[in-house]
């Protein structure tokens, strides 16, 4: 057996990342759209011959981690079949393993003296892929026939050469094709990058030291997830989560997860969940996998490497026909509010053995409204991912402006906005007073305003928590729920979280988002004073809503000792009588 050089370890062990890291970066350079370029929903990987991760870029973590069974479902179908020169192309959920619609694969096998050695791998959220709304997030669909263009695995390019029908169908089939084609192409750059770079790698150290080194990777990543598993406390801890539900009278969809510790290993599992619905909230099983190693991994302290060897020691089960685990013909466009609360769930399960690892519950992932129609002669689709609120941790308050670890992603800029688009940003800012209240405050509401400055679209919308807000722990108070309001010129109206039938907009419409915000960790009451008098001067509460919550009383700019204690004392004998 080779003897493994620890410091060569490392050394390659960042190679490997920095190849996943420029791929990322090539692809947003080379990006067309805005949902790819500037809210970064897309992923890259660099994987072993096996289909095995052996390092990801700096993108969105609940793609990377269901890479694996896209590759094994490609390299099954094409078992011998698989050349140099080949560009494989697949999205399809049942078809392909993939996630929904929207998320086209781009996958280059890399070779070595005409051996398959590595996968350079890429996956893409693109702007459209046909369907019954723009954008192809179809919350009203009831099966995935009516959510657009399904793609299996298929060569887009065969030996060098390009497949120009494949190409002709997905540009006739797209509302945005030039948005469409650039983004694969620039996958395909991606890709591109990471054989160049890969090469460069086997010129310096050779192949049979790179290959035993990306070996090692994975057995170095397990042996540190084992170690970290076996300092938990055996047993099972559960937790219920929940999606408000469809459309104007909905129904929560319920999320139960045991969480089982044993020894070195982890069990999830999904049992109780809820039964696949008619809608486009459903997930096949990879991806509620992959959701689950982003939580998981969020956790863990050592510095495991982002590689295939830290999911052998874990592993996730869901009845089939559940809304984490979708069987065929269950649509799943707007799939990814699943992933996030199957985050938020197993975090609310690993409050109990790990209450200072995890945070208070935040706004569950993005809001994701759409936009489409035609102006000045021309089809548009407008997609944003819009987050950034986080419950409060045991050690510090909520954060705000920061993506959600499940989607490492941005919200567009709002100059990019107004000049590729018929939309008007009139506002986007904090709300005081919103965050959840604690020792530790939760994140604070956001608002962003959209006024729509073509004669006549579409809104399409996803988002979530009215029903059930966002959770507080250890004494904690929870956080806000969203709201939702279309203003035109007959009045103003809500509009649901999960808007099943999009509606119809015009010029001069206004649409209105306040997120979720974060919920907050421990008793208010334990809030340093001068704590509050920071959050007053910021802007972030107002002095009645210190005095209220958490029983600071302000008098002439100063917080009023004597009053403070006669007011913390109440809230206490109020609390203590209830």
């Amino acid at each position: 057996m080779k003897r493994i050089d620890p410091v060569r370890l490392e050394v390659l062990k960042n190679a490997f990342d920095a190849i996943a890291d420029e791929m990322a970066l090539m692809l947003m350079r080379a990006a067309y759209s805005p949902i790819v370029r500037d809210s970064m929903d897309y992923s890259t990987a660099l994987c072993d011959a096996r289909g095995q991760t052996l390092a990801q870029g700096v993108t969105t973590p609940m793609h990377l981690g269901s890479f694996y069974d896209a590759m094994l479902h490609l390299m099954e179908k094409f078992a011998d079949d698989i050349h140099e020169g080949d560009i494989f192309i697949g999205n399809d959920p049942y078809a392909a393993a993939g996630q929904h619609l929207p998320d086209i694969y781009i996958i280059e096998p890399l070779f070595h003296s005409g051996r398959l050695v590595a996968w350079a791998t890429t996956i893409a959220h693109h702007a459209d892929v046909g369907g019954i709304v723009p954008g192809s997030n179809a919350l009203g669909a009831t099966e995935i026939y009516q959510e657009g263009l399904r793609l299996p695995f298929l060569k887009l390019q065969s030996k060098g050469v390009p497949n120009q029908t494949i190409w002709d169908i997905i540009a006739l089939n797209v509302r945005v094709p030039d948005l469409v084609t650039g983004d694969l192409r620039a996958q395909m750059a991606a890709c591109q990058s990471c054989r160049r770079s890969f090469n460069d790698l086997v010129a310096r150290y050779g192949i049979d030291e790179v290959l035993a080194y990306a070996e090692e990777l994975h057995e170095y990543a397990e042996r540190l997830t084992r170690a970290e598993i076996a300092e938990l406390p055996d047993g099972d801890y559960s937790f219920t989560d929940h999606i408000d539900g469809l459309g104007e009278n909905p129904e929560p969809i319920v999320f139960q997860v045991k969480v089982s510790v044993r020894g070195d290993r982890i069990l999830i599992d999904f049992a109780g969940s809820s039964k696949q619905v008619q809608g486009g909230v459903n997930t096949p099983l990879p991806f509620t996998k992959a959701s689950v190693y982003t939580a998981l991994r969020s956790v863990m302290q050592s510095d495991i490497p982002n590689c295939h060897g830290f999911q052998r020691a874990i592993d996730v089960t869901a009845p089939p026909g559940t809304v984490v685990n979708s069987v065929h013909p269950a649509p799943c466009g707007a799939r990814g509010i699943t992933g996030y609360r199957v985050i938020d769930a197993v975090f609310g399960a690993l409050a109990g053995p790990l209450p200072e690892r995890v945070t208070a519950d935040g706004m569950g992932g993005s809001t994701v409204p759409t936009f489409g129609g035609w102006h000045e002669g021309k089809p548009f689709v407008f997609t944003e991912t819009v987050m950034g609120t986080w419950g409060a941790g045991a050690h510090h308050d909520g954060q705000v402006g920061v993506p959600h670890m499940g989607a490492n992603q941005a919200n567009v800029p709002i100059e990019m906005i107004e000049t590729n688009y018929p939309l008007r940003i009139r506002r986007y800012g904090t709300i005081p007073d919103s965050g959840g209240p604690g020792r530790h405050r939760g994140g604070a509401s956001f608002v962003r305003e959209y006024e729509f400055l073509a004669d006549e679209g579409v809104l399409s919308l996803r988002s979530d928590k009215a029903a059930f807000p966002p959770h507080g722990l250890a004494g904690g108070h929870c956080g806000r729920g969203p709201l939702s309001r279309l203003t035109t010129a007959e009045g103003s109206r809500t509009l649901p979280v999960l808007l099943t039938t999009p509606v119809t907009v015009r010029r001069g419409d206004v649409f209105c988002h306040l997120s979720p915000s974060g919920g907050g960790y421990g008793d208010p009451l334990d809030r340093p004073v001068a704590e509050i008098v920071e959050d007053l001067a910021d802007g972030i509460i107002t002095p009645a809503h210190a005095e209220e919550v958490y029983g600071v009383v302000m008098a002439g700019g100063a917080p009023d000792p004597a009053a403070t204690e006669r007011r913390r004392a109440e809230i206490r004998a109020r609390g203590a009588g209830a």
